[in-house]
């Protein structure tokens, strides 16, 4: 079986490899391929895995250790592949910085899949991801594609208009949010233990956990209305205990930057640089000190001198995947910092993830036993766009729209389970963020700027036509993937 991973110089590559080499699942994969734009970080993330690889089998954990090949040619990484993941993020760190800083400027929310930010990252990234997937059309048409990359919603969306339903997005915080109140009711929510079942419904990082059903209860009234329980929920802590049980539902983590717009551009601002300057830097001192570390001449240890370097968790005399793991640490810790006033509880850093999510859902494709996991999915199947609007996931929405929901796994495909109604709220904050969205979309598609000036507008945390035609300038100026794509280049 092979695995291709494109985005695969990025910095979290390394985890899934170790999730197949260690059979976490009992799925053996026996080619990881991994793809990237850039050869430096495609060298220095193998240098890593090879440090993984030797450290599982120095542990007796390397059950099936897969072999890695590495190339920049996409065909070739995707020709023969049985799974993709698209993890790509067009400009690399430092577009992120632009995303944030042109929105910061205008008085806006400046964040990586939120905001305005989001849509910009949505517009530059689009046309990649097409390309990505009449590829895998081509030269392997019978892959699953998993896609990581954000925004994740609207870029699914997108390849789902060439793919179809062998394309599924995945994110790793609602399924982070259901374990946080499995482990309080001592249930295992994700795979039905005691008949549980939860009905979470969204779009990707706008979400709602409305019920958690276990033994013919639902058991979330109860936790709403219990302080100590909501305490251990990093969710509530974030949104606030009182909204929460207010709202009748526990949110997404990133519903904070919708219900504290004011309070995240504060603190985003009052810091000395924002989430993306903090892992462009992070991460370009990791990369120039792994590449050191493995440098012609350098210490047969692994160590440096190079006191540059030396920043990622002061690991100056560290081999590249010490430095890798001490860095990731770092990065999981400071996640959404502006959001806290207290540092990440060490339960909320360490297990899952992505590569677990992944690797779950690889598993019942692949093998046919059934998992449910929450991922972005069809509002209908796409060989049922004309059925009755009855027949959709959520009726009031497009049928080619991606949702958020609970689904069941297995060798035949993904399966939305059935949710409860969405409250009109809900279902208003759904519908205006995908418009929007779909308006990026389409400026993506067919490079019309009144489009991208009317998704920029029209987003709920912009609002404004003036704010819009601001934001479209500011992003025109600071991509040149933008600039060409509007015909500005």
């Amino acid at each position: 079986m092979k695995l291709t991973i494109l985005g695969g110089g990025g910095f979290r590559v390394p985890l899934v490899y170790e999730a197949m080499a260690t059979g976490a699942t009992g799925l053996q994969v026996d080619e990881i391929s991994l793809q990237d734009v850039d050869a430096a970080r495609l060298r220095t993330i193998t240098e890593v895995i090879d440090g993984v690889r030797a450290q599982l089998e120095a542990d007796g954990r390397a059950v099936h250790p897969p072999r890695v090949s590495a190339t920049t040619d996409l065909r070739e990484a995707v020709t023969g592949a049985d799974f993709v993941f698209s993890a790509v993020r067009v400009g690399g760190a430092e577009a992120r910085t632009v995303d944030e800083r042109v929105a910061l400027g205008l008085g806006l929310l400046g964040q990586e899949t939120i905001g305005p930010g989001g849509l910009a990252y949505a517009l530059r990234t689009i046309p990649v991801a097409l390309e990505i997937a009449r590829t895998v059309a081509e030269v392997a048409p019978a892959a699953w594609v998993i896609n990581f990359t954000n925004p994740a919603g609207i870029v699914t969306e997108a390849m789902r208009s060439v793919l179809g339903d062998r394309v599924v997005g995945i994110c790793d915080t609602p399924i982070g949010l259901v374990r946080r109140v499995g482990r309080l009711l001592d249930v295992d929510l994700v795979a039905g233990e005691r008949g549980a079942e939860v009905d979470y419904v969204g779009l990707n990082h706008l979400g709602w956990l409305r019920s958690v059903t276990v033994d013919g209860e639902d058991r979330l009234p109860g936790l709403l209305a219990d302080d100590a329980a909501l305490e251990e929920i990093e969710e509530a802590r974030l949104i606030g205990k009182d909204w929460v049980r207010a709202d009748g539902a526990l949110p997404n983590e990133y519903l904070y930057y919708y219900l504290h717009t004011a309070s995240a551009i504060d603190r985003i601002t009052g810091s000395a640089t924002t989430r993306g300057e903090f892992l462009a830097k992070q991460q370009g001192d990791f990369y120039l000190a792994a590449a050191d570390a493995t440098a012609p001449g350098a210490p047969s240890d692994g160590s440096t001198q190079h006191d540059d370097a030396a920043s990622p968790g002061d690991s100056c005399c560290s081999s590249p995947v010490d430095l890798w793991r001490s860095t990731l640490h770092e990065r999981e810790a400071t996640y959404m910092a502006e959001s806290r006033d207290e540092e990440r509880r060490e339960e909320d850093v360490a297990g899952g993830g992505y590569q677990e999510v992944a690797l779950r859902l690889m598993t019942a494709l692949a093998t046919g036993r059934r998992e449910r996991m929450i991922l972005d999915v069809g509002n209908i199947s796409a060989d049922r766009q004309d059925a009755p609007a009855t027949e959709r996931i959520v009726p009031e929405l497009p049928a080619d729209a991606v949702l958020e929901v609970l689904c069941e796994v297995d060798r035949d495909g993904v399966h939305p389970l059935p949710i409860a109604p969405i409250e009109l709220g809900r279902l208003g904050m759904m519908s205006t963020l995908r418009s929007a969205e779909r308006k990026i979309l389409e400026a993506a598609t067919t490079g019309s700027r009144e489009a991208a000036w009317q998704g920029f507008s029209t987003h709920p945390l912009v609002s404004s036509p003036e704010l819009g035609a601001k934001l479209l300038e500011g992003y025109i100026a600071g991509h040149p993937q933008i600039a060409e794509l509007l015909g500005d280049g």
